[in-house]
């Protein structure tokens, strides 16, 4: 059985002033993170900002991070597309250099029918037999939405071990759960949702707020497997404004402001992303001082 860990931090992509990707300040981050909570890395994902990367800058971010993390942490790269053509060459490419896994988004503004969506999973899957992949159901940003019923189809392919749920319905999260097998790991999309998640057979979170508190994110669901139900609600509800804060914006204009509140050299978003509001800013460093996080 293949096991990505509780907390999967979906890092963000640092860059320089000219907008060029920084990666030595992505192989100090990395290996900041999986010290600090993170079982497993998500590279160039959507909080990597990878629609505007280059296959090239995340064939180098995968190689930079695999070294920073080395024998602390997994490797999970996003190598997902809207062709399948792309899925494939960019997933055989960085199973070549043997990441321990593959994010593989919903393709995205084709809107593929469920019969689609199969097809285009099932030939990433076999393209990288010995690849783990994950799925990401995200139906806010790729317009469609990835059905129970056709990821316990996907399920029965060996590779295919995982799926990110970041479509907000615990609904959705509780039929696939009735589905599938119970090595079959359900990760939520969502902070907020970790908890929630949990109590239908969720494995743990595929995290932005992990890069903040991926420590207290473990401390929870420790909490909850051991049965201290209580002090995983405590955990929850302590961290759920950050969890709203992180969120008050697209994704990840508010985590790069608050790295950057911290003191990191992240920079800034690419366009078409823009900077964070002022307004917005001064409530996110008000909720990170507040949990002591500057």
């Amino acid at each position: 059985m293949v096991n990505f860990g509780r907390v999967i931090t979906a890092m963000v992509t640092p860059f320089k002033e000219d907008g060029a990707v920084n990666y030595a300040v992505a192989e100090e981050l990395a290996a900041h993170l999986a010290e600090n909570g993170s079982d497993a890395l998500v590279i160039c994902g959507t909080t990597g900002e990878s629609p505007t990367l280059t296959w090239e800058e995340e064939y180098e971010l995968f190689q930079v991070v695999q070294k920073a993390v080395a024998g602390k942490a997994k490797v999970i790269a996003g190598t997902g597309s809207n062709s399948t053509k792309e899925a494939i060459a960019a997933t055989q490419k960085a199973a070549k250099i043997r990441v321990d896994g593959s994010l593989q988004v919903v393709p995205y503004y084709n809107k593929p029918p469920q019969e689609g969506l199969y097809q285009h999973f099932a030939s990433v899957a076999q393209s990288c037999p010995d690849l783990p992949l994950i799925l990401y159901n995200i139906p806010g940003r790729t317009g469609q939405n990835l059905q129970p019923e056709t990821v316990a189809r996907l399920a029965e392919i060996p590779n295919i071990v995982a799926i990110k749920e970041a479509s907000g319905n615990l609904d959705a999260a509780s039929q696939i759960r009735r589905l599938i097998p119970a090595e079959f790991q359900i990760y939520a999309g969502d902070d907020s949702l970790t908890l929630p998640l949990l109590s239908v057979g969720g494995a743990g979170v595929i995290s932005v707020a992990s890069h903040l508190v991926g420590k207290q994110l473990q401390q929870m669901i420790q909490a909850f497997e051991n049965g201290q139900t209580k002090v995983a609600i405590d955990i929850h509800l302590q961290l759920f404004p950050l969890f709203k804060a992180l969120f008050c914006t697209t994704n990840p204009i508010p985590i790069k402001a608050a790295l950057k509140l911290q003191g990191w050299d992240i920079g800034s978003t690419r366009p078409p992303l823009s900077h964070l509001p002022d307004s917005d800013r001064q409530m996110l460093e008000a909720v990170m001082k507040q949990l002591t996080l500057i």
